[in-house]
């Protein structure tokens, strides 16, 4: 089963695509995690990416589509996969029709002062990657993992959120209404319990 996972930032695609990919024994595709480690490696996709990231904006679409289309290529993702941050525009979601075919599209709902909330609390080990939320570290300012003192990435300033909510509404949202007319949209509340939350999707992926 080929999965897309819609939703403003924050909403979290991540944690749950995780979860589903465990559970269907399927891989999952998080572009933005391509490109944050292709801008920590200096990478020429990386370089390319980093202001609009930085700015909270989203990365051209060619961009995206190249990491993409050359992730899709390959042999592991034969039995299903999950797409998580992309496409992101419309014109992601035609060019991604090209060389892709998507079984079911889950749309994440949550309001936007939740976002704010979840995502300015966000913390990240610069060292191994993990993250965490002020709320869960007790005061604690350095990873459980490595030790490593823990950074608020740019992209999760309040800001910067508030930027990233504008323009995933002018440009990304309209994918709901794009999946909907191709019957694929499965919307589910993404606010509260976890594992209720994991449970409506896996009943929305056996629908």
């Amino acid at each position: 089963m080929n999965i897309i996972f819609l939703g403003p930032p924050g909403a979290g695609k991540g944690t749950q695509a995780q979860r589903i990919c465990e559970a269907l024994n399927i891989p999952q595709i998080s572009t933005g995690d391509m490109l944050r480690r292709a801008k920590k490696e200096g990478t020429p996709t990386g370089l390319r990416a980093k202001e609009y990231m930085d700015a909270g904006k989203l990365v051209p679409d060619e961009v995206i589509i190249d990491i993409v289309k050359e992730r899709l290529a390959m042999d592991d993702l034969k039995g299903g996969y999950i797409l998580d941050g992309f496409p992101r525009t419309v014109p992601q979601a035609e060019a991604l029709d090209t060389f892709a075919v998507i079984d079911t599209v889950i749309e994440l709902d949550v309001p936007d002062e939740a976002l704010v909330r979840r995502i300015s609390g966000r913390r990240a080990c610069p060292q191994c990657g993990a993250t965490y939320h002020v709320s869960m570290l007790g005061g604690r300012e350095t990873c459980e993992k490595c030790g490593e003192t823990l950074i608020q990435r740019a992209d999760d300033q309040p800001k910067t959120v508030l930027n990233r909510l504008r323009v995933y509404h002018s440009e990304t949202a309209p994918l709901v209404s794009y999946y909907e007319a191709k019957g694929l949209l499965h919307r589910v509340n993404g606010e509260g319990d976890m594992d209720a939350i994991f449970a409506e999707i896996m009943k929305a992926l056996q629908a």
